[in-house]
């Protein structure tokens, strides 16, 4: 974890950004919780106890510059809300299963187009850098509680 809040903390000053508290205790919510596909208000939930004096337009500008530093990567899952992920530009992201019950997002870690982007770009001379891919559906404990819509 270090070791990322540094490469992060390194990227911040390149760009002349100041490595201020409250950008690192953002920061910190998300290495904290890594598998999670944070909002804002989730950020700002987490954060606010351990930083009492932040705010939420606080929150929403260091998420911004986060994603335009491609730090953070910002995900629209159809629910009205932006949620945030750490980038990972080297590789393809993971594809998302998101319950339309529940609203859980599971990561799904296969990358199978990689085949399909090979043939786009082979056909249409196009470089594909990235993809997104999400299957809308019901987990599991939503279909076993018959929350399912037909």
């Amino acid at each position: 974890m270090e070791n990322q809040l540094e490469e992060i903390y390194k990227k911040l000053h390149e760009q002349d950004y100041k490595i201020t508290p409250q950008r690192q205790v953002i920061l910190k919510a998300f290495l904290n919780n890594a598998k999670e596909h944070l909002s804002a208000e989730e950020v700002y939930n987490i954060v606010k106890g351990q930083y009492p004096d932040i705010g939420l337009a606080t929150v929403y500008r260091t998420l911004d510059l986060l994603v335009d530093l491609d730090i953070l990567q910002r995900i629209n899952f159809g629910d009205g809300r932006a949620r945030y992920e750490f980038s990972s530009r080297a590789e393809h992201h993971h594809h998302h299963l998101i319950c339309l019950a529940c609203g859980k997002v599971l990561e799904f870690d296969h990358d199978l187009l990689e085949s399909l982007e090979n043939f786009i770009t082979k056909k249409t001379d196009f470089q594909i850098t990235d993809h997104q891919l999400k299957f809308f559906g019901y987990c599991r404990e939503c279909r076993e509680k018959g929350q399912e819509k037909p």
